[in-house]
């Protein structure tokens, strides 16, 4: 079966780093699939901070990446560069891409694609890779999350943090998140979280503290950075992890080292757009095997605040900037 494709299609360019208005519709030649990628006709892209850090010109794409911004997309597979595994025209599915997601078309590497969850359509779809790679991957995998343990997540209403209170949650432990303002903490509340901290009001420290009577969080997911990091150190248990995943705070922060060996402390964070396909694709792997059973048994789900059509881009932006979302912004084609 093959599918007659046209030779240009409508993406979103940055022609010069700014605000959102600097996401413009350009007329793009339509990308191509290598060997072992699949092209892509997109029914809906997710939104995601790296997005906006690209287009204000502080995140450029990887070496060979496109400059169309977009990290997650689903839709439907068009055509195939060949070794592309079990993959057919016509499947539907998800995937994390480098970039190239605000577009019509796009090419992905084939491991890093999944079959849209069962009763989930492919708009919903599209608001799931992004954030449940970069929760698996740092929360279970480098923070090593265990059933029972405790979880403290910042930035618990956005589209990291609504994934990472539910997916902590249903895997056994209990989570405390933070978030700005009573609706925020109450959103947190109603994903699973044991204890939701309105940072504008109260101590996340304190509240830590007393949840755990003392011993502190066991695994903590921070993307503020800043003073937050002198305070997580605080509140983390013995053995304790903290995983950095980005710092809207900045990136540069003093650490007493002391403190982090007496108690045998773990530090680590990571990036996921430059890891390799054969990377991404151990992750893809590990979330159909233990995520993708949850979101079909409708115990996780991707938290869809509001979607813009594609030529809305800039809009979307302003709405990701503006943090009055809870959960996830997608773009539709």
């Amino acid at each position: 079966m093959t599918v007659a494709l046209p030779a240009e299609m409508t993406a979103i360019a940055i022609p010069t780093p700014g605000g959102p208005e600097a996401l413009v519709p350009q007329r793009r030649s339509m990308p191509k699939p290598g060997v072992g990628e699949l092209l892509i006709k997109v029914a809906a892209a997710g939104v995601n901070r790296p997005d906006v850090l690209q287009r204000q010109g502080n995140y450029a794409p990887p070496p060979g990446a496109t400059d169309i911004p977009g990290l997650e997309i689903a839709g439907e597979v068009v055509a195939s560069g060949g070794e592309a595994g079990p993959w057919k025209i016509g499947d539907k599915l998800c995937a994390l891409v480098a970039g190239g997601g605000y577009a019509e078309y796009c090419a992905v590497p084939a491991p890093q694609c999944l079959p849209v969850p069962r009763g989930l359509d492919l708009i919903q779809a599209a608001a799931i890779p992004e954030t449940f790679f970069t929760v698996w991957t740092n929360v279970f995998e480098r923070g090593a999350l265990k059933p029972g343990e405790v979880f403290l997540v910042h930035g618990g209403s956005s589209g990291i943090g609504t994934t990472a209170i539910q997916l902590a949650a249903q895997l056994g432990s209990r989570v405390i998140a933070t978030a700005g303002g009573a609706d925020k903490a109450a959103a947190c509340r109603s994903l699973g979280a044991e204890r939701a901290v309105d940072y504008r009001a109260e101590d996340f420290v304190a509240a830590a503290m007393e949840m755990t009577e003392g011993r502190g969080v066991n695994v903590i997911l921070d993307m503020v950075g800043g003073d937050y990091f002198a305070r997580n150190l605080k509140c983390l248990a013995m053995e304790g992890r903290i995983v950095q995943i980005a710092f809207l705070k900045g990136s540069k922060v003093e650490l007493d080292l002391a403190p982090l060996m007496m108690k045998r402390q773990t530090l680590t964070g990571s990036t996921l757009r430059p890891r390799s396909v054969a990377e991404k694709g151990a992750i893809a792997n590990a979330l159909k095997d233990r995520v993708w059973p949850l979101i079909e048994a409708g115990r996780v789900q991707p938290i869809l605040y509001k979607t813009f059509p594609l030529a809305e881009a800039a809009a979307a932006h302003r709405l990701m900037e503006s943090s009055a979302h809870i959960g996830k912004i997608v773009l539709t084609v």
